[in-house]
């Protein structure tokens, strides 16, 4: 007889719940409906506008048929691309010299790694200038100890661009790197030097698999960042090394043609989107193996 009143009561109870709930993080919905929702919907309105004013895919197709839109994007991801993989050959060993010290050590030791997230990006993005010019402090101290007899063309080219991502990038391949090592157990690979393992094959078999997670984190938060680079490539690039992101900006600056730039925009932003999905769905699955391989 009270099984029907005591149902309703808890479904009525549930239902405040969730009211609750939602009013507690409504304003926090709304101002992401602000912030992000409604830039980037009015961004995708005007790339639908074309220079008359009218609904049209001009500026899309404007970027299939001609190649320097293509070469721009290719420019972009390749410059993502090795920016990654220098970080992953730098930040990896870095990430686990770092998890095999005492942790009050490492955390001093974190500082440096830290450090230039706390200078202004103009201000490194410079400072890397006045160091790699023609007759900058690299090219001079090469010179005078004979290592070279020409200065060296160190920047405004693809590998200025380079040294100053990497530079830039570093920190957020190390972070969750080293979060991602100091959470292994231990115990697991002191269980394969008992059975015999060596310590390359405990590394190999053992440490690595379990890092993969945190090195594919690292890997996308490096990528996609720079994907929307701008400051670094335009000054140390020379205007030899045109991104995506420096493409919108002269279209905004020179041509004022608010529709290309937003188109670019949506293309960049849908191939983001793209590369997070692929790359959640290959984390996850590394996830469910490495569950597996413990069990």
């Amino acid at each position: 007889m009270n099984s029907a009143p005591n149902a309703l009561t808890l479904q009525q109870a549930r239902s405040r719940e969730r009211t609750g709930l939602l009013a507690l993080v409504s304003p926090a919905l709304l101002l992401v409906t602000v912030i992000m929702v409604l830039p980037v919907g009015w961004l995708f309105y005007l790339s639908l506008l074309s220079d008359a004013g009218q609904f049209s895919l001009e500026h899309y197709q404007r970027m299939w048929e001609q190649p320097s839109y293509a070469r721009t994007f290719l420019v972009t991801f390749q410059v993502s691309l090795l920016t990654t993989g220098i970080c992953i050959l730098l930040g990896y060993p870095l990430a686990y010299f770092l998890s095999e010290l005492p942790k009050r050590t490492a955390n001093l030791c974190m500082i440096a790694v830290l450090l230039p997230l706390w200078t202004s990006l103009l201000v490194r993005t410079y400072a890397w200038l006045v160091l790699l010019q023609r007759r900058g402090l690299i090219n001079n101290w090469g010179i005078e100890l004979g290592l070279w007899d020409q200065p060296l063309e160190l920047v405004h080219n693809l590998t200025g661009t380079l040294i100053g991502t990497v530079h830039v990038m570093l920190p957020f391949i190390v972070l969750p790197l080293y979060a991602g090592m100091r959470g292994i157990n231990r115990d697991l690979l002191k269980a394969a030097a008992n059975l015999g393992a060596s310590p390359t094959r405990t590394f190999w078999q053992i440490f690595f698999p379990l890092s993969v997670p945190a090195l594919a984190t690292g890997s996308l938060i490096v990528f996609i960042l720079c994907l929307g680079f701008y400051i670094t490539p335009a000054v140390l690039g020379g205007g030899k090394v045109i991104m995506v992101s420096s493409r919108i900006a002269n279209d905004i600056e020179i041509f004022f043609n608010w529709g290309a730039a937003s188109a670019l925009g949506v293309v960049l932003l849908a191939l983001t989107l793209i590369l997070i999905l692929a790359a959640s769905r290959v984390v996850r699955l590394e996830d469910a193996l490495r569950d597996r391989s413990s069990s």
